[in-house]
């Protein structure tokens, strides 16, 4: 579109040179409605508006201002189901049909946050000193799930272990803190399912704090929802950003799953795969404004389910880096409406 110069008001209007297809000129429209919806969000946000949500037939939802707003067209998985908002402003959208998945080790997420809940820390606390137990060690000798090295009489301290859940995605670092906190995985896992029935988690349901049972299941947009609350926690946060660490002999250096963590402004969260789940990846990156303080949130599920692990995580990694691109530079175009 143009402005037509002259001596009255400026009408925007199709230039009647250009021969602009029906169907290009319905994609251009769409596409102005959603910055202009977010536009509308931004300034109802900097006025202390609220921003509603309004869901379509195929079940994505819309952020929107003013009773009006457009889908953010986002490049959705063509499989499984995902979910993204931007914490302050509002869901960005969901894709696929929102029914109870395997979720594998993104339970960890739910497991943390219950610890943290149950025993808070401040940044820079190391928490108390947790002892090893020898059920701890004989797990970590598994071949059929992930796991970290400890010896049984080790101690070490809850941020350690938090470190040992989120990074390297130990099952047996998750059944340590349980036991820790409740005496029995049982009684934990009775807390995380009432932490998100807390959280409005409707449709998801823990069966074991490591997310190894395929009876772990949730949707997407229910992640999200614990997404956003656990992000909220500054000693989580700092733990899902660390690339890698080192926790004693025994030990050793362990590194970060996450392979998406430092690029396109990721800044966390938490991995997840097994042949009945797929690949499944819970993220947050940063909106790219310069500032690093804005976030999108997103959770990814079900990618290549009933391949192998390794095929289903690779495909939430590409599923989750086009999301972030594409809400990152969606985002940027409408601030910069907002500017102009």
């Amino acid at each position: 579109m143009q402005a037509q110069s002259g001596t009255g008001p400026s009408v925007q209007r199709w230039p009647a040179a250009v021969d602009v297809p029906p169907a290009r000129r319905r994609r251009l429209s769409r596409r102005v409605r959603w910055v202009v919806g977010v536009v509308l969000v931004l300034a109802l946000l900097g006025g202390g508006g609220l921003a509603a949500r309004n869901t379509g037939p195929d079940g994505r939802v819309a952020v929107a201002a003013s009773g009006s707003g457009a889908a953010m067209e986002l490049p959705w998985p063509d499989d499984g189901q995902a979910s993204v908002a931007v914490p302050g402003i509002g869901s960005l959208g969901t894709s696929g049909e929102q029914k109870p998945v395997p979720i594998a080790s993104v339970a960890k997420v739910m497991t943390a946050y219950v610890v943290l809940r149950e025993h808070p820390l401040r940044q820079g606390e190391s928490g108390p000193r947790i002892t090893v137990d020898q059920r701890a060690e004989d797990e970590s000798h598994s071949l059929d799930e992930s796991t970290v090295r400890v010896r049984a009489g080790q101690e070490l301290t809850q941020r350690q272990l938090l470190e040992l859940l989120l990074l390297p995605s130990g099952n047996n670092a998750a059944r340590l803190l349980a036991r820790w906190d409740s005496g029995t995985e049982r009684a934990f896992v009775e807390k995380m399912n009432h932490a998100a029935a807390d959280l409005g988690m409707g449709r998801t349901t823990y069966t074991g704090a490591s997310g190894f049972e395929a009876t772990t299941t949730s949707t997407a947009a229910d992640q999200l929802r614990l997404a956003r609350a656990v992000m909220r926690d500054e000693v989580f946060r700092s733990v899902v950003a660390t690339p890698e660490v080192t926790v004693g002999d025994v030990t050793g250096t362990v590194a970060n799953t996450n392979r998406l963590l430092g690029t396109s402004g990721v800044v966390g969260l938490k991995t997840g795969s097994s042949t009945p789940a797929g690949g499944a990846l819970m993220w947050a990156a940063e909106t790219g404004d310069g500032h690093g303080k804005g976030l999108i949130i997103g959770v990814v599920l079900h990618q290549r389910a009933n391949t192998t692990p390794a095929e289903g995580l690779r495909a939430a990694f590409e599923s989750s880096r086009e999301l972030i691109t594409a809400a990152q530079r969606e985002l940027g175009e409408a601030r910069a409406v907002r500017r102009a």
